[in-house]
């Protein structure tokens, strides 16, 4: 069942299950504020097994690119498209998010992101690849973050 992320009152609905619950719902809080702020979209997640399509297109985008697999089990993913973008989203239990931007038109922008939410120790598939600069947020506290630019076509 969709749930529209509410980042004014930042809930650990769907993501239970994490160690780092309490932060990995203020980094899809951040998310959210972001894309209403910027697109006036609302920010809705569902359960990974809801949406295995958003999953295994993610998967295939880090698989084909960089030949990475993340461990950690998915709990909830989003897709949408806003501004010319196509936008996709997966929240895992590790407290990774992943996030893959791919520009709808030849030579737009495309790349993955990834963030790590506060506590978080970077994933073992990810260390020896990526330096992970740090932000401040006053909903997820200090998030880590690197990505890489999209070559192939998905």
């Amino acid at each position: 069942m969709p749930y529209a992320v509410d980042f004014k009152n930042v809930s650990t609905v769907g993501l239970e299950s994490s160690p780092v619950a309490d932060a990995l719902a203020g980094l899809r809080a951040n998310e959210a504020r972001y894309y209403k702020n910027k697109y006036d979209h609302d920010f809705t997640v569902t359960p990974a097994a809801e949406a295995p399509e958003t999953l295994e297109w993610v998967s295939r985008v880090l698989a084909e690119e960089r030949n990475i697999v993340i461990a950690s089990r998915p709990l909830e993913v989003t897709s949408f498209e806003v501004d010319g973008l196509r936008m996709a989203y997966v929240f895992y239990e590790s407290g990774l998010s992943i996030n893959v931007m791919y520009g709808i038109e030849d030579g737009a922008k495309r790349a993955v992101g990834f963030k790590l939410s506060d506590g978080m120790d970077v994933p073992e598939e990810l260390a020896s690849s990526f330096k992970f600069a740090r932000q401040k947020s006053k909903l997820a506290g200090v998030i880590r973050g690197s990505y890489f630019v999209i070559k192939g076509q998905y």
